[in-house]
């Protein structure tokens, strides 16, 4: 029963996400790149365990589920044509009535403010290691100017969360990582209306999507090896709630290193602990926050990765 009501929420949404994109209430829609999507869908490495993670910037309320109007209404009826992605527990899951409908729209509630080892992470890496489909929004907000193309920080994201790095990282096969980025979807969804407009679609907007082609693992590998052997890593994030002071941090950061040492990211990471041998011991604080630092690299490459593709969307080439 639980296969069969998602399959009917999925498509339910799914085709009032088309219907809205063809009946004329906008004003157009754009699509470019669809196939290096499709393909990624198609292709039986997803059965070997291989899995799919795109990523977009943040610009609407809309963005999912509006965005997957472009997919033919047959992937709809199968969840492994659907993507799975993570809403926010205060947000989605507010009542009963909100958390089933999320539920069976492939939605992981995740908790804000719980860290990146918190349970819907490790849903979403399980997902992943099944060949699924994950989308993440990596900035884990709206943020409309950065598809506004006369703003100062058009195609500049925030800075993407670190639970990216961790999906990443603990992924055992190197996943089919596709950029994609969203204009328009701001003037569908405007923030800051007043009620109840602030709960409305906006008629006219000119919409787009646009699917990059997929990002060679050797050149996520290639690029976290380089920060690796140069020690220019980041410095390990500090947070206010916890983060590495939490007594609980070091074995967690030792699981998620052994698990990032076994997959398709382990040479580096392998590397960056051998490189502070001699400065730690082994599960201590020296070692957490070494970890800690390779997934803040991991996830702000996969980031420079989204912003590129939004620069050349926007005609903003450096």
């Amino acid at each position: 029963m639980p296969g069969l009501l998602s399959k009917i929420t999925v498509s339910i949404v799914g085709l009032g996400s088309k219907a809205l994109m063809n009946v004329g209430f906008c004003s157009s829609v754009t699509v470019n790149g669809l196939e290096n999507l499709l393909d990624a869908l198609k292709s039986e490495e997803r059965n070997r365990g291989r899995g799919i993670v795109t990523m977009s910037n943040h610009i609407s309320t809309l963005d999912d589920p509006v965005a997957w109007g472009v997919l033919p209404a047959p992937f709809y009826r199968d969840s492994r044509m659907t993507r799975w992605t993570l809403g926010a527990s205060d947000i989605m899951f507010t009542n009963p009535v909100f958390s089933a409908f999320f539920r069976y729209g492939q939605v992981i509630e995740t908790f804000r403010g719980k860290g990146i080892f918190q349970p819907a992470i490790d849903t979403a890496i399980e997902k992943l290691n099944h060949g699924e489909w994950i989308h993440l929004f990596g900035e884990g907000k709206v943020n409309q100017t950065s598809s506004d193309p006369n703003h100062p920080d058009a195609a500049r994201l925030l800075r993407f969360k670190w639970g990216i790095g961790r999906i990443m990282m603990e992924a055992q096969k190197p996943p089919v990582i596709i950029p994609m980025w969203l204009t328009g979807f701001d003037k569908l969804m405007p923030e800051g209306r007043p009620f109840p407009y602030n709960y409305l679609p906006k008629p006219g907007a000119e919409l787009s999507i646009t699917v990059g082609e997929p990002v060679p693992a050797k050149d996520i590998q290639d690029a976290l090896a380089s920060l690796v052997r140069e020690k220019r890593l980041p410095e390990a994030p500090c947070s206010p709630n916890g983060g590495l002071a939490d007594p609980s941090r070091p074995e967690e950061e030792q699981r998620s290193g052994a698990l990032a040492g076994e997959g398709w990211l382990g040479g580096p990471v392998s590397h960056a602990l051998e490189q502070t041998a001699g400065q730690r011991s082994a599960g201590g604080p020296e070692t957490s926050k070494e970890i800690a630092r390779v997934r803040s690299a991991v996830t702000a490459v996969i980031q420079r990765e989204v912003e590129a593709l939004g620069r050349r969307v926007l005609g903003k080439q450096e």
